[in-house]
Parts: C-alpha cells; structure tokens; sequence
C-alpha cells in the first residue's frame, strides 16, 4: 500500500517514516500544501495522512482542493489541532478520520487499518482468495493453512495481486506500489520478486500476461 504523508515537521516525519515502512507500507513525503496537491494530482496513493498546519497552502485547503476535484481518496489528518471546531471541520471537509497529537504509534496504525479496511469492503483485515490468506495486521502469509516466511516486498507484492485478483499490473505499476520515489529498482527487481513467491508458495500463483505485466493466477481452493 502506497501512502503519502504530508507533514512539515522534519523530526516527526522522520519517525513516522520509518515506523510506517517497518509496517510494509510504502511512504512518499511532502512538507508543504502546495507539493501536496502536486504530489496528488501526479501521482497514485493509496491513503493520505494529512497535517492541517502546513506552509504555504492549508492542509484544510488541500483537503478541500481534493474533495472538489472529485478525488475520493482516503484522508486521515493527523494534527495538533485538538478544538472540535477543526475536528469537525475537518471530516465534514471529507476526511475519513482524525487523530490528535500527540498520539500513539499503535493507535494511528489501528486507524490506518480501520480506513483501508473500510474502503477496501473488508469487515476485518485479511485477505482471502482461494488457498492464500494474507493477514495484514500481522503481515503473515499462509498457504493451504500453513504459514509461509515471506520477506517484506514479498509480502507487499503478493497484497497488491491478491487485492486485484482480476487486475493486470505492468511491472512499472507494482515498482511504483512497492518503492518511494527515493528508492530505486533494477530493471528485474519484480521478476525476482515473484521468482521467489512462486517457489515458496506454487509455480501457478502469479501469472504473467506476456507483454504487459503480472496478476494473480492460481490460487486453488
């Protein structure tokens, strides 16, 4: 899952950036309105973690740029504004949640699963399809009922697919979902990548669409 965070303080970004990719998200940053509005107009995320003090352009005012401009994706501000004016305001502006600062780790990560959960239509946060079954609370795989150990983009990869189980992805589009844009990728990184899924879990699990990418394949029953 790709997540941009939009926060001007450089040491609380910091930990958060680290804290989140320890939990298998890919994270891009921007520190002020106006590179947040670029960074949304040009790019696909996933969810949006949103400070309101920003330099330059409001986080109330990129919120309500998105929200005119059509864009449904979900928004969880994260802001010490703590009055229930701007609480208010702020989700009837459109966002999804809204966490005060200070705030615990484990509470904003509870919050991020709640949103993606409720957008993705799941009532709980896995994901099943056929013999897989991906928890993304604990971010463990199983394979016809036992666990398989699987590195992080593994993991990251194999959610994307089993997300879309009909979508084709080119390999630029799951480059993209697993690495910020500080992070490169060789030219074989995703053909690596599902080397090893399918020899930890079956030949069959991913399919290649010749030509143009990868989706899910095989997942039995």
């Amino acid at each position: 899952m790709r997540l941009l965070l939009i926060e001007d303080d450089a040491l609380l970004a910091s930990g958060l950036l680290v804290a989140l990719r320890r939990a298998h998200y890919t994270v891009e940053h921007v520190r002020d309105g106006g590179s947040a509005l670029a960074a949304l107009r040009d790019n696909a995320f996933d969810l949006a973690i949103l400070d309101l003090g920003l330099p330059g352009i409001d986080g109330t005012e990129v919120l309500r740029q998105l929200r005119a401009g059509g864009n449904g994706l979900p928004v969880l501000i994260l802001s010490a504004r703590d009055a229930m004016r701007d609480r208010v305001l702020g989700l009837d502006l459109g966002a999804d949640d809204y966490l005060v600062k200070p705030f615990e780790l484990d509470e904003l990560l509870a919050r991020l699963r709640v949103v993606t959960r409720r957008h993705g239509g799941r009532p709980v946060n896995r994901i099943e399809q056929g013999a897989l079954v991906l928890d993304l609370e604990s971010l463990r795989a199983s394979w016809h009922g036992e666990p398989v150990e699987l590195q992080r983009l593994e993991f990251m990869l194999l959610k994307q697919l089993a997300d879309n189980p009909l979508r084709v992805f080119s390999r630029a589009q799951l480059e993209e979902s697993l690495y910020g844009w500080g992070e490169g990728a060789e030219s074989n990184t995703i053909d690596v990548h599902v080397h090893h899924l399918r020899k930890k879990l079956a030949p069959a699990v991913v399919k290649t669409i010749r030509g143009v990418g990868y989706r899910l394949g095989d997942v039995g029953a």
